[in-house]
This record gives structure tokens, sequence and C-alpha cells, in this order.
């Protein structure tokens, strides 16, 4: 019996599946069990995950037809017969130890549900500066406690990246969701919610690959929109946002204010605003006063979502409530 399960769903991927099949065949630790889902391919990648088949037990392909991704993911997670489960794209690279390297970790730490990797993004002509600060403040956040302070920013983990306990995921409802949103996203969301830890080693062992017609960029699951949708959602679960204290955002300019009114649309209205412009002090939005950030240093403390998006906005407003004595996590949350 192999001790880990790959999962890997693909459709029309035959320009990239060689190598990420080579990559897969070079780990070092060999005891796994490659689930190939093809999902209504109309190249030759099926027929490139069966000629390897027939050469290593290991893989399994399965041709279900045209099912979509999270179909596919699911299908892949009931087919597998490992405690260990495995995510891969089929255009992304495994370093050769990232197999041997999780399932270490997970077993070093039984109170670990899942464990990403850091991810390096290539090629590096088509990366936008945008999408390389993302892949810089993802690789950052490694610890259940840094995972767990900005899950409302982004998704933590590039998802080939992800390694995690199918106890874990039962824990979690048992399957990927299906709909309007990001399926990993919403998936790392519903493990916080349920008190799962979630972690990332240091070493890159995940080698992303960025093209124009990636699901990220095509889908309308992953439109910004989306992602506000499902933040939402979750924050209005949020047991921190239910103990009674005064609600604060900082951020009133109009984006944000449109971005937060979906959760003030669910019952969570701001005392008041935060804004470092001078211009917008003393105005008063949907019944709330915008205060300058010092304000909090003169309340009995409230708990603040910071909505603010831009990098350096957000280091601010995160580095004024430390020297205030506020702690990430515990009196302010930033969302993305």
């Amino acid at each position: 019996m192999p001790v880990i399960s790959i999962i890997m769903p693909f459709r029309d991927a035959a320009a990239t599946l060689p190598m990420c099949l080579a990559s897969i065949c070079r780990q070092t630790l060999g005891d796994f069990e490659l689930l190939a889902i093809d999902d209504g391919s109309a190249d030759e990648s099926a027929e490139l995950v069966r000629a390897l088949a027939a050469r290593d037990a290991r893989v399994i392909l399965l041709e279900p037809g045209r099912i979509g991704l999270v179909a596919a993911l699911n299908l892949g997670v009931a087919q597998s017969r490992t405690p260990l489960l495995a995510r891969m794209d089929a255009d992304d690279l495994m370093h050769p130890q990232r197999l041997a390297l999780q399932r270490d970790f997970l077993e070093a730490h039984p109170e670990i549900a899942l464990v990403a990797a850091r991810a390096a993004i290539f090629p590096k002509r088509l990366v936008r500066a945008g999408y390389q600060e993302y892949v810089r403040w993802q690789n950052a956040c490694l610890t259940p406690e840094q995972i767990a302070a900005a899950i409302y920013i982004e998704s933590p983990f590039a998802h080939p990246s992800v390694t995690l306990r199918r106890s874990a995921l039962a824990a979690a409802g048992g399957h990927y969701a299906d709909g309007a949103f990001p399926e990993d996203y919403e998936l790392w969301l519903r493990m916080c919610h349920a008190g799962l830890a979630l972690a990332k080693l240091p070493q890159t062992l995940l080698a992303w690959r960025e093209s124009p017609g990636r699901a990220s960029r095509v889908d309308p699951r992953y439109r910004r929109e989306a992602f506000d949708i499902l933040r939402a959602r979750f924050l209005a679960e949020d047991a921190r946002l239910r103990q009674g204290r005064d609600l604060v955002y900082w951020g009133a300019g109009r984006p944000t204010r449109l971005r937060a009114r979906r959760l003030i649309d669910q019952g969570f209205p701001p005392v008041a605003w935060i804004d470092i412009d001078p211009a917008k002090i003393g105005h008063v939005v949907w019944g709330a006063p915008v205060r300058p950030p010092e304000w909090l240093a003169r309340r009995s403390r409230p708990f603040v979502l910071i909505y603010v998006t831009a990098h350096g906005a957000r280091a601010y407003a995160e580095g004024r409530l430390a020297e205030w004595g506020y702690r990430p996590g515990e009196d302010y949350l930033a969302v993305g």
C-alpha cells in the first residue's frame, strides 16, 4: 500500500505533461500512487499518461470525461487509497524531495493538518509585478499562526504544493466544494474555521508555471469579486467578529467601502472608519464617522479589519496597530 496519493486533474496538457510526470517519477519518496484524472482532453494528454502507466504501476489513469476541475479533484480523492493526499497540476514541476519532506513533516507534527511548500514561479518573462508580490507574500506565510492571521488576505498556498491528511479533509467536510469561487481557497478557509492547523515548509519545492491561459487568469471563479464574496461569507461566520466588540474598518476609500459592504450587509456595521487622508477625517460614511489612525490608541480596544490592499498601506496599518498593542488574529485581521 502506498503512503501518499498524488491527485492530478489535467486537460489538454500534452505540452507540459512530460516534464511534470518526469518530476513526479524522480521523487526520492517512491512509495506513492499518482491518480491522473483526464478532464476531457482533446489532445494526446491521456495517451502520455497511459503510456507511463503501462511502465509504472504507481500511475493510475482515470477517464471520466469532461466533468470539471472540482469533480475531478473529488474523484481523485474518492479513488485514492492513502492517508496523505498531495495535489499537483500538470503544468508544474515537483522538487525531487517534495513528497519525502512533506511526509516527514506531517509524521513529526501530528497536530498539523496540511503542509504546503514555498513556490518559485516561472518563466520570469511572463510574471507580472503584482503576481511576483503575491508569491513573495505567500512564501512568507509559514507558521500556523501566520497563516491563520493572514487567511483573509489571499490564498496562502500554491494549491499544487499542498499535502494534507485525509482525516483533516474529512473533518472539514470531506470534499472540495463546487461553486462560483476558488475551490482551493474555500477549502483552506473551511479548514481554518474547523480549527485545523495549516503550515508551510521553508523549502521551495514547487516550480509554479505562469501562463496567459491558466485558470486563475481566465476562469470566472478566480475573479476578484469571487474572492471578495467568499471572504465576506467566512468572515461573517468568524467567532472573532461575534464577541460583542466594536468593529472598525481601516480604509474609507470607495473601493474599500464597496468591498466592506458585503460584510456590513450581513450585520457587521462599523462604529468608525480609519483613514490617513486628512480630507476624509470627520466625514460620515454609512452612519459611521471617519477617524484618524490615532483614534484607535484612545479607544477601548475594538476589533479592526484592515481593508486596504496595497502592501505598503497594509504594512503601515499593521505597524501602527502593533504600536498600540493590537495583536494580529486577536485584535485585528487583514482582509484582501
